[in-house]
């Protein structure tokens, strides 16, 4: 963290990647991630909700994980204000996001309001990498006006879609949701906690769903992290222990 915060404030002349393959490069992730924004359209319509309310979350909302989770315990036959609250719980990690950025960016104040709507995962990914600070606004900028843009579009027209077949479930597009959401997710594991927080969620989330009402086991689920981040604590006090003795 402290080499990308000296990075960016390196200036644009400072040796930086040239303005044209940030913007190719952050290009492909708003391209990427944009196009499952169908998914979200099919199975948020496919839970319920009208085409008009699918895509004020797009507009409004515009964090995919935790607009999957919304619907998703919609479709299960969640209470909405549970359902909210799972969602609301994915979304806080984007706050946290924002504490970074602020750093990294140092946007005028005017603009802040603004950005803040695109602060999410991938615009954070392509910020961060880059190695200057007039490189990590374009990033962040053209990574976002893409991702909305290409998002919300396919909100709509997986919305539409939805609409026009009818029963989603008679043809498998339920399952399109929860598919891409693991695959945005999937990547994003690299660490052996991040693996066992991930494996511990499934286990909660599944487990529990035959016994608590529909968006509660999603909500248990949270409780991974801390479980996993406790006993890694515990084991690194043992072997501080063991290496005294």
């Amino acid at each position: 963290m402290a080499e990308q915060t000296a990075h960016a404030d390196v200036g644009a002349d400072g040796g930086g990647k040239p303005d044209a393959a940030v913007v190719r490069d952050a290009l492909g992730v708003g391209v990427a991630v944009g196009l499952s924004g169908f998914a979200f359209g099919v199975t948020s319509v496919g839970s319920g909700l009208t085409v008009p309310q699918t895509c004020a979350l797009s507009l409004l909302v515009f964090t995919g994980a935790s607009q999957f989770a919304l619907v998703g315990a919609l479709a299960a036959g969640g209470n909405p204000l549970t359902a909210a609250a799972g969602a609301f719980f994915l979304g806080v990690r984007n706050a946290f996001y924002g504490l970074r950025l602020s750093q990294l960016l140092a946007l005028p104040r005017a603009v802040r309001p603004f950005a803040a709507q695109w602060v999410i995962d991938e615009t954070t990914a392509v910020a961060l990498a880059q190695p200057t600070r007039r490189a990590a606004r374009i990033g962040f900028a053209v990574t976002g006006l893409a991702l909305y843009v290409l998002w919300n579009l396919t909100t709509l027209l997986g919305g539409i879609g939805a609409e026009a077949i009818g029963d989603t479930g008679a043809w498998g597009l339920d399952a399109a949701g929860p598919a891409v959401f693991l695959a945005l997710l999937a990547p994003m594991l690299k660490s052996g906690v991040e693996r066992s927080v991930a494996g511990l969620a499934v286990v909660l989330g599944l487990g529990l769903l035959p016994v608590l009402p529909a968006g509660v086991p999603v909500l248990v689920a949270a409780l991974a992290a801390p479980a996993v981040l406790w006993a890694q604590g515990r084991r690194g006090a043992r072997d501080e222990k063991g290496v005294d003795r």
